[in-house]
């Protein structure tokens, strides 16, 4: 681990470590954990059609955590992937604000799809957790005015569905049915209950 990396022991479990450098994760784990490192996965993520949009969060979510578990193997791993799914079809992040702003052109005044995909896993106790969380999210019908305000406000490119519902996202969201951690990026009810049943 480099130096930025903090790591304390726990008790009643392996050392935590967050194979994720998204800073809203981290933020989001820190509700509940002060005793976890953060090591970022260098595994590119899969956007595919060819598996259910459950499967592949999962997948992501499994490649991530498997390759920090693999250097860290006495530790828990917690990997986890969110994408946007309208219509069946994943929207990640994207490459650019002409992308962006056909995405939320997309996904006006329509409901979508959010789905984080959780791996736990610790390589010495071979054990892993897979599991999904799905919250889905309706948006206001959006005039291109409002996008480019919403543009304007925030910095998508590094968001899948190229929102994010803690920023702004009154401009844009007209409600939303499920978790809301879970489309920040990581479904904290789950993620706690699965900690204190490892």
């Amino acid at each position: 681990m480099n130096a930025s990396t903090r790591l304390l022991e726990t008790t009643g479990r392996p050392p935590l470590i967050l194979a994720s450098g998204s800073p809203r994760r981290r933020d989001l784990l820190s509700g509940i954990l002060k005793d976890f490192a953060v090591v970022t996965s260098d595994v590119s993520e899969k956007h595919t059609t060819e598996i259910s949009p459950r499967r592949l969060c999962e997948l992501n979510a499994e490649r991530k955590a498997l390759a920090v578990a693999e250097r860290y193997p006495a530790h828990l791993v917690l990997g986890a992937d969110t994408l946007v799914f309208l219509d069946g079809q994943p929207l990640g992040k994207p490459a650019g604000l002409l992308e962006a702003r056909g995405m939320l052109n997309q996904l006006s005044g329509r409901v979508h799809e959010v789905i984080t995909g959780v791996c736990l896993v610790c390589q010495q106790a071979k054990r892993m957790r897979l599991f999904t969380e799905s919250t889905r999210v309706k948006f206001r019908l959006l005039s291109t005015s409002e996008i480019t305000e919403y543009l304007s406000r925030v910095h998508v490119l590094d968001k899948a569905g190229s929102y994010a519902l803690q920023e702004h996202g009154s401009l844009i969201i007209e409600r939303v049915e499920g978790s809301e951690s879970n489309v920040i990026g990581l479904p904290m009810e789950a993620v706690r209950a699965a900690l204190e049943r490892w």
